[in-house]
Formats: structure tokens, C-alpha cells, sequence
């Protein structure tokens, strides 16, 4: 499990056999693994995104409350925007402020679900700024590191331009090693960050 602050989430053990052709060089150019263009939504600012940005995105939340024979509420709802730390939905009938939940969805056609755990942080209604109604969620939990899928969103596009760079490069050419060149290839990414102008999760237009 991970929670939404970034600490590590459970997954299952990667293959790491010297005959996978799924490596780093291979997944990077995958269109399919980058994730889609997307567009900023700089009007929405509830406290669900802090400081990260918002993805105009609908996709169908599906939403519930307990497990099994123990289910109380389920409902599928549209979203309205996503950001890596939270999500609206856009709903006709409103949840407790506090309730906690969980949720499924989709962000790429081909790619995994995310699956998390959420609570619901706001509620706005038609008579409130932004004339529609609906729920702000904040992720607590996500599972599997399906969270990644988020990321991607984001950042997809420019991982794939910084890794074709980095591939064709004569250093990356230079180690023999898949690990060494992931680990590689991080340091320079990290390195960019802190000497670049430019924020890495605002490319999008």
C-alpha cells in the first residue's frame, strides 16, 4: 500500500531474469506506457490538490463503502479534474465530510485501475462559485502502485522525451548494465529538476 504523501506501496516482486526483453530501453519508447496529453485545470483550487496540478479529466469513479456481504454504498460518479493528490466528482447527492471510501478508475484506456482509499474532503453545490455540484476527494491510500498510473499522467510525456535523450546518449551507451543505466538515468532526471527553471508536472497545456 502507499499512502498519498509518497511513501512506498506493495506490489509484487519484478522479474528480474537477464532474458526479459521489458526493460528499461524497451519500456520507455512504448507509446502505450506514456500517458496521454492532457489539459491543465488552473480554475479548480480545492484543498483535495494542494499544491499539485489538476487534469480537466472525466472518467468514471466507481465508489464504495465496505466489503463483501459488509458493502453499504456503491454509486459511479464523473469526474470533473484529478490531480495526483485528489479528485472531484461530480454528483447530484453528497456523503458526510469525513466519510471514507474506496474508489476504482481509469486513466488510460489500456493501463491498470487505480484503486485507493479517500475521504471526502468538500462539498459544493449549485449555489456556490463554480455553479455545479458535486464532491472534492482527497487520495489516502493507494494500492498495488497504481498511483504510478497517475504520475504518468503528468509527467509521461516529458519522461519520454528526457529518456530518448538520455538513451541515444554516448554515457548511456557506455554502461553494460539495465540497473545501472535505470539508476543512471534517475540521477540525471533528479539532477535536471534542481537545475532546471521549469516545473516537470506543469509541461502540460
Amino acid at each position: 500500500m502507499a499512502k498519498a504523501n509518497g511513501t512506498r506501496s506493495r506490489s509484487g516482486a519484478a522479474s528480474r531474469g537477464t532474458g526479459s526483453r521489458e526493460g528499461l530501453s524497451t519500456a520507455l519508447h512504448r507509446a502505450d506506457m506514456v500517458g496521454p496529453r492532457i489539459e491543465l485545470d488552473t480554475q479548480d483550487d480545492g484543498p483535495e490538490h494542494r499544491s499539485f496540478p489538476r487534469a480537466k479529466l472525466a472518467v468514471p469513479f466507481v465508489l464504495w463503502i465496505g466489503e463483501g456481504e459488509s458493502r453499504r454504498f456503491s454509486a459511479t460518479l464523473l469526474s470533473s479534474n484529478v490531480s495526483v493528490s485528489g479528485a472531484f466528482l461530480r454528483s447530484s447527492f453528497f456523503l458526510p465530510v469525513g466519510t471514507e471510501m474506496s474508489v476504482r478508475f481509469q486513466v488510460e484506456p489500456t493501463g491498470p485501475a487505480v484503486e485507493a482509499r479517500v475521504e471526502v474532503l468538500r462539498q459544493e453545490t449549485e449555489s456556490d462559485r463554480t455553479g455545479r455540484t458535486g464532491m472534492g476527494l482527497r487520495f489516502l491510500e493507494f494500492f498495488r502502485q497504481t498511483e504510478v498510473a497517475l504520475a504518468r499522467l503528468f509527467l509521461g510525456e516529458q519522461l519520454r522525451k528526457f529518456a530518448e535523450g538520455y538513451l541515444g546518449s554516448p554515457r548511456a551507451r557506455s554502461l553494460s548494465s539495465e540497473l545501472d543505466r535505470v539508476v543512471d538515468a534517475l540521477a540525471a532526471w533528479e539532477l535536471m529538476k534542481v537545475t532546471s527553471p521549469d516545473d516537470p508536472w506543469r509541461f502540460a497545456k
